[in-house]
């Protein structure tokens, strides 16, 4: 017999309005974290689709977006350097997270770093929020000792470890199972789901993982 799975819009309303009791007045940051291939960024803009109609304003933003250019991460050759290198989270807290935090008009971006030119954003889009928003940010890594903070809610995306099938991918196998040693992630996260079957994503409990 097939285990029953919930649909993901409830599955996802459920989440919201956890999110929305907690973190629903000021500016919240949430972050959709998760091994690469994880699906972090459909899940979040699934849980932002969710929360536009409840919530004041929501704004979304992506990790990948704020990658260090190509010359730094060419140079990349170990799991550790990948860990530790790959994102310019400098430029993501100066632009985004910082200014987003001020408050009032203070403006910020969304997108940081233009992977296809290979160049800071040209022409970068400022957006202002009222006094209650939440922004939601995918990504890997999100929950490394030096991001933790930024965070007033975490999701953690359970998924199977994937094959390393070629030297990127075995790249960043090897960085996710660095970062699950020093971080645990998991344990980390006020939220937990089984994402193997992203239109009916479960949540777990760190005691039944």
């Amino acid at each position: 017999m097939a285990r029953w799975a919930p649909l993901k819009k409830d599955t996802l309303g459920v989440l919201a309005d956890e999110i929305l009791h907690n973190y629903g007045q000021g500016r919240s940051i949430v972050a959709v974290d998760g091994r690469h291939g994880a699906g972090q960024a459909a899940f979040a803009d699934d849980l932002a689709a969710v929360l536009r109609p409840r919530a004041d304003k929501v704004f979304r933003a992506s990790m990948d977006d704020f990658f260090k250019p190509r010359f730094d991460r060419d140079r990349i050759d170990d799991a550790r350097g990948y860990f530790e290198g790959i994102y310019d989270y400098s430029l993501f807290r100066r632009v985004l997270v910082d200014p987003y935090r001020v408050g009032g008009s203070t403006g910020f971006v969304l997108k940081g770093f233009d992977v296809d030119r290979d160049q800071p954003v040209f022409q970068a889009k400022w957006q202002s929020a009222a006094d209650d928003a939440i922004l939601i940010v995918d990504g890997v890594f999100l929950q490394r000792k030096d991001l933790a903070g930024l965070w007033n809610y975490a999701v953690w995306l359970a998924t199977p470890l994937v094959a390393a099938t070629d030297d990127t991918t075995a790249l960043r196998v090897g960085a996710d199972e660095l970062y699950l040693s020093k971080v645990s992630p998991s344990e980390r996260a006020a939220a937990i789901f089984n994402n193997q079957n992203p239109e009916h994503p479960r949540r777990e409990f760190a005691d039944s993982c």
